[in-house]
């Protein structure tokens, strides 16, 4: 019986929430890497992402009010989508996710890395399958590019999560695994810059000894939490953009010494960061109703409909965005 009404619940919110178009662009993106029993090699589910499209919609368009701009730039197949990082919790990956089924002309489903140890929380690691995320480790990064997936990454890694208001927006350093995947996977690199999640959860503080306590990255103080005790965990409703910048296209050896890998890496950076940028110059100081990501504003740069291929060389050839 709960069974029974928690379907019509489901169905009903789904009705309710997603258009007719919109109930088609998530069919497909989702419905071309299903398998016979109705999931895909990772566990993705397309009721359960309809479910959470559906209960997410609002927020994403009310409570954030997201403007997204630069999808289009998206080219189809493999792609890796390097973000920067911040607002306590992983808000950004939300945001980038729901952009990219509701928003871009080609809609896609984001595959996102989790870390190892959420697989032991209950539920979370196959809530998150049916979601298409995975944990993020080399191999399955490699297998989700070669069945020509767009998979999202946060060089930052997770203590850029737990930056304080002061440092909001300053981009820490990258790692250089991404750097090695792309090469060896022959995969263009999106930069992305997602703006607003940083003042959603402005954390004042990070108690340091008590992250070390309970073996945690972080543990923040906001303006609200642990003030106002549960209520606190709701994030203020800034208004986020999230940028798509150009395609980069690398070329060289994965297992090339380090040096030669950073400056590739730290190519990627300044991409996020130029994105990143401009997206502040964009919105300004107006947190709850500035953008970060409107097209028209948006200043016309020499990279615009080119593609960087660099090369041992460092040369740069024209393209058009597509594999």
């Amino acid at each position: 019986m709960v069974h029974l009404m928690l379907d019509q619940w489901r169905k009903k919110l789904v009705e309710s929430q997603l258009t007719p178009e919109l109930v088609e662009k998530i069919d497909q993106a989702v419905n071309r890497r299903i398998n016979s029993a109705g999931f895909d090699p990772w566990g993705l589910d397309p009721e359960t992402v309809k479910n959470v499209v559906a209960a997410m919609l609002p927020v994403y368009r009310k409570y954030f009010r997201v403007d997204s701009v630069g999808a289009e730039k998206i080219p189809e197949g493999r792609v890796l989508l390097v973000s920067n990082h911040g607002g306590q919790i992983p808000l950004d990956g939300f945001i980038i996710g729901m952009s990219l089924i509701v928003d871009a002309p080609k809609p896609r489903i984001v595959r996102g890395m989790f870390e190892r140890w959420a697989t032991h929380l209950p539920f979370v690691g196959s809530f998150f399958g049916k979601l298409g995320q995975v944990v993020g480790d080399q191999r399955n990064c490699l297998d989700l590019l070669s069945r020509e997936e767009a998979v999202l990454v946060f060089p930052e890694g997770v203590q850029a999560c737990g930056k304080t208001v002061q440092h909001r927006y300053e981009l820490m350093r990258f790692g250089s695994g991404f750097m090695r995947l792309a090469l060896e996977a022959g995969t263009p690199i999106i930069p992305v810059a997602v703006i607003g999640c940083e003042e959603a959860y402005p954390s004042l503080l990070n108690i340091k000894p008590l992250a070390k306590l309970l073996s945690a990255p972080y543990v923040p103080i906001t303006p609200l939490f642990p003030f106002l005790g549960p209520l606190g965990l709701i994030p203020l409703p800034t208004r986020i953009s999230v940028r798509f910048g150009e395609p980069l296209r690398f070329e060289g050896d994965p297992d090339a010494p380090d040096t030669e890998i950073d400056l590739k890496v730290e190519r990627v950076r300044a991409a996020v960061q130029a994105e990143l940028s401009e997206g502040l110059r964009l919105r300004g100081d107006r947190l709850f109703t500035g953008s970060g990501a409107h097209a028209e504003a948006t200043v016309e740069t020499d990279t615009a409909n080119t593609e960087v291929v660099e090369t041992t060389e460092e040369k740069v050839i024209p393209g058009d965005g597509k594999n």
